[in-house]
């Protein structure tokens, strides 16, 4: 059984499952975000979602790029956990189905693609307290003890 967290399963709501991968960048010291602009300005972990046929891997690598500018590596899976939560950039309701690795940031490339998006360094402290969801911030205490 995957761990939920935020919102419960609502009958009703067309949900659509949306499988996607999120890092923890830790550099040893700070983890990389990102901020995600807009109406209610929101940080999380680096990642989005696999495209049909994708392997969850290049996934992960093709967000991190577009969302901080950043090249990483040796990832390694954590766990997984979702949320059921309305997609309003998709305009549809979504079982989101989070696989969240660790990893090392490498080299900065340039600014995140992304539009709207920041990286942002901060403690994983700092992070566990910040993160947008509390999926994010669970993986972050249990990975830093905190």
């Amino acid at each position: 059984m995957i761990r939920r967290f935020g919102e419960t399963f609502q009958h009703g709501k067309p949900y659509r499952r949306r499988p996607g991968a999120y890092a923890i960048l830790w550099n040893g010291e700070d983890l990389l975000t990102t901020i995600q602009d807009g109406d209610a300005p929101e940080v999380q972990l680096p990642g989005g979602g696999i495209d049909p046929g994708e392997h969850p891997i290049p996934a992960l690598h093709r967000e991190v790029m577009e969302e901080t500018g950043w090249t990483m590596a040796n990832p390694r899976k954590l766990g997984a956990f979702r949320r059921f939560v309305y997609m309003p950039e998709y305009g549809y309701w979504a079982e989101k189905l989070c696989s969240v690795y660790i990893a090392r940031p490498v080299l900065q490339r340039g600014p995140p693609i992304e539009p709207d998006h920041s990286a942002v360094w901060m403690s994983p402290a700092d992070a566990a307290k910040l993160l947008g969801n509390e999926g994010d911030r669970h993986f972050v205490r249990e990975l830093f003890r905190l």
